[in-house]
């Protein structure tokens, strides 16, 4: 779970769309930490970015640095309009990498087992 009570988020770069549920082997970019603001309550609600492991189209990225900035500004830009239209606020505190992704993943998974 992460820092707002939810699983956590991640957007995965693939070639093809895929089903809910759908198990991808997929290889951790980084994160975009982040605050979303419900009805005035403000939580972390951080994206995960990952690309698919067989991904041709995505195959160079190996960490964020490798993805283009106007793709990232756009990710980011997603989100601030995917919220926006549910009344909720989505306001990003920076973009960091794999490691500090890997990071968030343990602490929930370690929260998960209590």
């Amino acid at each position: 779970m992460g820092g707002d009570g939810d699983p956590l988020d991640i957007l995965l770069l693939m070639d093809e769309p895929a089903f809910v549920g759908c198990l991808v082997p997929a290889r951790l970019l980084g994160v975009i930490e982040a605050e979303q603001t419900e009805q005035g309550n403000t939580a972390r609600n951080d994206r995960l970015i990952a690309v698919a492991a067989n991904s041709r189209v995505h195959q160079e990225f190996q960490s964020l640095d490798d993805v283009n900035q106007q793709l990232l500004e756009e990710i980011e830009h997603f989100f601030v309009s995917y919220n926006d239209a549910k009344g909720k606020k989505f306001k990003s505190l920076g973009r960091f990498g794999a490691e500090r992704a890997r990071q968030l993943i343990e602490k929930s998974a370690a929260g998960a087992d209590r």
